[in-house]
């Protein structure tokens, strides 16, 4: 799988969210999970692969420093024109993460990351956070796929979530457009990138951490797996 084909994808006018209140949820409901989390207000914090953010000001202030980290070039642009005006939170890309210097963070935090990654380039970025965290620094390794998951499961939980929060017409019709849509075109020609509970917990412990999993997941569909690992 390449990644760059991902990127591609985020960079282009996508319609992975079916309207703009499926996107205001989604993030509102990211940022309340970074804040569960409970950084202390001086926290050094990172948000690897955090899309479009549209909270992210929330979790920033509450936190001493909030880094976004996007590949899509777009998307970084879209973060810099919505939070330039606000001097704690740096937008960068993942070739940025090395002039972070080591021990500097105090939570990483990739939601939605894994699946889009080979398990070498999870691999390699499992050691440069574990390479940034403070000691007693924390990573959530959040929404991954386990085997078995299938499109079909995620369309009803979709379907579940919007239901719950007003937007079922949209996410009808928006899951009518991803049958033609790129995503699909390119979720079929590569595929994502699925772990068992105990690979990705093998795969996060052998770079240096000690890893748990979480009571929930970050996203939606309660059927993938969120993590907590602290440096051992």
């Amino acid at each position: 799988m390449s990644q760059d084909n991902w990127i591609s994808f985020w960079n282009s006018e996508h319609s992975i969210y079916v309207n703009a209140r499926h996107l205001d949820q989604h993030y509102r409901e990211v940022a309340d999970r970074i804040l569960q989390l409970g950084p202390a207000p001086g926290a050094q914090v990172l948000d690897f692969g955090c899309g479009e953010a549209t909270h992210a000001d929330r979790v920033a202030a509450s936190v001493g420093q909030l880094w976004l980290c996007e590949a899509a070039a777009r998307v970084r642009d879209h973060l810099r024109t919505r939070f330039g005006g606000q001097p704690n939170i740096k937008v960068i890309g993942p070739d940025e993460l090395q002039a972070i210097p080591a021990g500097t963070l105090d939570l990483v935090v990739a939601n939605s990351v894994a699946q889009y990654l080979t398990r070498d380039e999870l691999d390699a970025l499992l050691r440069t956070w574990r390479r940034l965290l403070t000691p007693d620094g924390r990573l959530v390794l959040a929404d991954v796929v386990p085997p078995g998951v299938s499109p079909v499961s995620d369309a009803l939980a979709l379907l579940r979530y919007a239901w719950r929060n007003d937007f079922l017409g949209a996410a009808i019709a928006g899951l009518v457009r991803t049958v033609l849509s790129p995503y699909r075109r390119i979720r079929a020609s590569l595929g994502i990138t699925t772990y068992t509970e105990r690979e990705i917990t093998e795969r996060i412990d052998a770079a240096g951490f000690k890893a748990a999993r979480l009571p929930f997941n970050f996203e939606h569909q309660p059927a993938r797996l969120s993590f907590v690992a602290t440096p051992r």
